[in-house]
């Protein structure tokens, strides 16, 4: 009877929930391969994206990407678009990226918050607030 009432519930789709779930939060963070992938992933995003541009050999950005990955898994309503520096030239060009690590933050297709390098947790919270619409931008925060 309860082999039943397991398979009642999987036909009528109790439990997947979880799965869907599971599905939504990997989509969170995600890797762009080309232009075409930024502007239907960043650009064209409902959400406010975490732009990070990286590099496999950079030691920094092995510190950071973790760290907006955990503000990604957090929040319900930003992604993380992870960008590999060697892998797209032309995106590196477009967004005049001289260093990595390099943030952006957009939303609606704009450039809200921008930041270079290793930063304290401060001004990550800071750049996510104003991601959200949240936050004022500081007009001392270099950019």
């Amino acid at each position: 009877m309860a082999a039943l009432s397991y398979l009642a519930k999987r036909a009528l789709g109790v439990g997947r929930r979880h799965l869907w779930r599971c599905h939504q939060e990997r989509q969170k963070s995600f890797n762009i391969s080309d232009n075409t992938e930024f502007v239907q992933k960043v650009i064209n995003s409902r959400v406010p994206v975490i732009v990070n541009f990286h590099a496999d050999w950079c030691d920094p950005c092995h510190i950071l990407t973790p760290k907006l990955r955990a503000i990604t898994d957090a929040s319900e309503d930003i992604h993380l678009a992870i960008i590999d520096v060697e892998a797209n030239p032309e995106l590196v060009h477009t967004f005049e990226v001289k260093a990595v690590p390099a943030v952006l933050a957009i939303r609606n297709g704009l450039v809200v918050d921008k930041f270079i390098g290793l930063v304290d947790a401060d001004m990550i919270d800071g750049m996510v607030g104003r991601l959200k619409g949240e936050a004022p931008k500081d007009t001392t925060i270099p950019i």
